[in-house]
């Protein structure tokens, strides 16, 4: 109670918000069952814990896990090269070139990267003798270099809208203020807009890079020794469980790794801001 020119004023208690009571506990129900969760998954690892499994294919799954960081590095990187010229043809003026791009995009993005990868290696392998009469047979013919081509070309038309939206958000005016000072278009583009529009596409790459490493694990289908196929390998020899359980901590770890990693570039790049 407090008094304002003699006249006693009584203050009401600070309301909850409406449901905040129930949130917060569905909120700590949610919580502790993964705890329970993730205690019974290392008691689990722990009661079956296989000293001569582990000895036998902790190298297999390094050879693997290798595998799948090179796929993943290898195909973000050329689909981050096809990914330039892409975005160009996107933001073209010439409706021809924009309507290929979006075709292209709308392609990658709209099937999966699991069929994307078998039209790759079975469907165009099929064609072994006009492969063959034009020199292409070797790359067809393996595994491995059909899924960095499956990988490149689905990794390229997200990276081209994610290239395309970031450009876009960078106002007009920064063009336009970078010409009147008597800069050319390339100039302005790697000076000025690039160095903005990397802050907003920084989170999305990284998405990006997460949903690839995930996703690597589809090429374990078209007999690629990575991750997932030698896990598959070694389940197939032991049938233990933990051969499963073992490959999803390793990729539990690679894309944690992956968002700090993404965390701490987005602190560095961005320090300027919180001045």
């Amino acid at each position: 109670m407090t008094i304002a020119g003699g006249t006693a004023i009584e203050l009401a208690p600070p309301r909850l918000p409406r449901g905040w009571p129930r949130d917060r506990i569905i909120g700590y129900a949610l919580v502790g069952l993964w705890i329970l969760a993730g205690l019974g998954l290392v008691g689990y690892l722990i009661g079956s814990w296989n000293a001569a499994w582990f000895e036998k294919y902790i190298p297999t799954y390094l050879s693997g896990l290798k595998v799948t960081l090179s796929l993943v590095a290898i195909s973000i990187v050329l689909g981050a090269i096809l990914s330039i010229p892409i975005a160009y043809a996107r933001m073209s003026r010439n409706n021809s070139l924009s309507a290929l791009a979006y075709g292209y995009v709308y392609f990658f993005r709209g099937t999966p990267l699991l069929a994307q990868t078998f039209l790759i290696y079975y469907g165009v392998g099929s064609f072994k003798p006009q492969l063959e009469a034009v020199g292409l047979w070797y790359f067809f013919r393996e595994a491995w270099y059909c899924a960095i081509l499956a990988f490149s070309l689905n990794t390229a038309a997200y990276q081209a809208e994610i290239l395309r939206g970031a450009i876009r958000s960078v106002p007009r005016g920064q063009w336009e203020g970078a010409a009147s000072l008597g800069l050319h278009n390339l100039q302005t583009l790697w000076k000025i807009v690039l160095p903005q529009a990397l802050i907003v596409a920084l989170r999305p790459y990284g998405n990006e890079v997460i949903l690839m490493v995930k996703g690597s694990a589809v090429v374990a289908l078209i007999t690629v020794a990575d991750l997932m196929g030698v896990t598959r390998l070694a389940y197939s020899r032991s049938f233990d469980f933990q051969a499963y359980i073992w490959a999803a901590i390793v990729y539990l770890a690679l894309v944690e790794t992956l968002r700090n990693g993404i965390d701490w570039i987005e602190r560095v790049i961005t320090r300027h801001l919180k001045r």
